[in-house]
């Protein structure tokens, strides 16, 4: 197998230079020919130096190239609305690929289309590259293909990670502020405790006075940044690896899923949130066309929580067993609300489980966008007093010695 650099003309009439593997020149021209180009220009690239350089620049691209949700999403809508109006996929991915400003994405696109000129679906071709379309965007895409229905399927799947991607933004955007001024506090103490505190602490030494607690505490914490501050960061790092580690064990995972659900507000949060992720994901991959088992198994990897991915899994295997889909939720009240449950059973008894699910789906996002609109407003005074609480226990301690002082002069 050799690199060659081509020069070539599409169908449209416009001209472009790219590369290709292929055993031969002649093999080139043939796969190029059948693609509806014609070759201009053809010349292999050398097995040395420049070789060397395309497999490393190849390489590097897969490594640090990203294609971000949003351009998936733009790739979706825009793929549908061509082929329902009548253009060939081909074509489409062609105008896609010239529309992309992501090299890294452009890439692929061509990729799609050399693949499908070679007889492959646009499903299959999808598959060969799992780090940017996912398991759900593929399964969706199959199920249009199968069904005549890939304008609709890639409508769907274009509406459902919208929707996911503007949840998953919602949360983040209400956890950014509060995040901000806890790390700010943090650095703010650690400066104090390491420049300012130990100038304090000199003068009290000279006095000689009887400390409080409050300040033996803070100058205690002091002496110990100041003088092992090396120490401190390995213990925080530590910590911090210790943790990432221990979260990719199954244990771990569970627990701190479990304590997360476990947190007031945040925990309620969590529950919705998975709730409107879990529902607007079956109701897409049903609607499509999608097996109900097949379904439960793409549902379950599109959850983070381990706890959750384990009902949908019991679900999974229920389905096999007769059971319906309804009386797993149902027993995981803890973990969904009773209402998920309900809704299934209600779409088991009249045949619309996609329907019932995205109305599940949309009134759980409406919940948790309200949520975190109140949670943004909570979440200042709670800060506030947060604030006040640090700023005043180290004002006491500070100050409490300092009157000591004046009595005994």
């Amino acid at each position: 197998m050799s690199l060659f650099n081509y020069k070539a003309i599409k169908v449209t009439g416009e001209e472009y230079t790219a590369s290709m593997d292929a055993p031969d020149k002649a093999t080139l021209f043939r796969d190029l020919k059948e693609r509806g180009d014609m070759v201009v220009h053809v010349e292999e690239v050398d097995s040395g130096s420049e070789g060397i350089f395309q497999h490393l620049k190849s390489l590097l691209g897969g490594i640090l190239g990203h294609v971000s949700t949003q351009e998936k999403i733009i790739f979706a809508k825009n793929l549908g609305a061509m082929i329902s109006a009548g253009l060939a996929l081909s074509r489409a991915l062609t105008v896609l690929e010239r529309q992309s400003k992501n090299k890294v994405f452009k890439e692929i696109v061509v990729q799609l289309n050399e693949n499908i000129s070679r007889g492959k679906t646009l499903s299959e071709a999808m598959k060969l590259y799992p780090k940017v379309f996912s398991n759900l965007f593929v399964s969706m895409v199959k199920a249009g293909e199968e069904s005549g229905g890939l304008s609709e399927a890639l409508r769907v799947v274009a509406t459902q990670m919208d929707n996911s991607n503007r949840l998953q933004k919602k949360i983040k955007g209400a956890m950014i502020y509060p995040s901000v001024i806890v790390c700010v506090i943090l650095v703010v103490a650690l400066m104090m405790l390491i420049f300012v505190i130990p100038q304090i602490t000199a003068t009290f030494k000279e006095i000689n006075v009887e400390l409080p607690l409050s300040t033996r505490i803070v100058i205690g914490t002091s002496d110990f940044m100041k003088d092992n501050s090396i120490l401190a960061i390995l213990i925080l790092l530590v910590v911090i690896f210790g943790t990432y580690m221990v979260s990719r064990t199954k244990g771990g995972r569970s627990f701190i899923d479990g304590f997360i659900l476990k947190l007031p507000i945040i925990g309620n949060l969590v529950r919705e949130t998975n709730s409107a992720r879990t529902a607007r994901t079956l109701s897409s991959l049903l609607s499509s066309g999608v097996p109900v088992a097949e379904s439960l198994s793409i549902t379950s990897e599109v959850l983070q929580n381990h706890l959750y991915k384990k009902v949908i899994k019991d679900a999974g295997e229920g389905i096999s067993k007769g059971q319906t889909i309804s009386g797993v939720f149902m027993r995981n009240e803890k973990l969904y609300p009773v209402f998920v449950g309900e809704m299934m059973s209600v779409g088991e008894e009249t045949g619309k489980m996609a329907e019932m699910l995205m109305g599940v789906a949309t009134y759980y996002e409406n919940e948790v966008e309200q949520k975190t609109k109140d949670m943004s407003t909570i979440i200042e005074p709670v800060l506030m007093v947060f604030i006040g609480a640090a700023v005043g226990f180290f004002a006491i301690s500070m100050i409490t010695p300092i009157y000591s002082m004046m009595d005994n002069v």
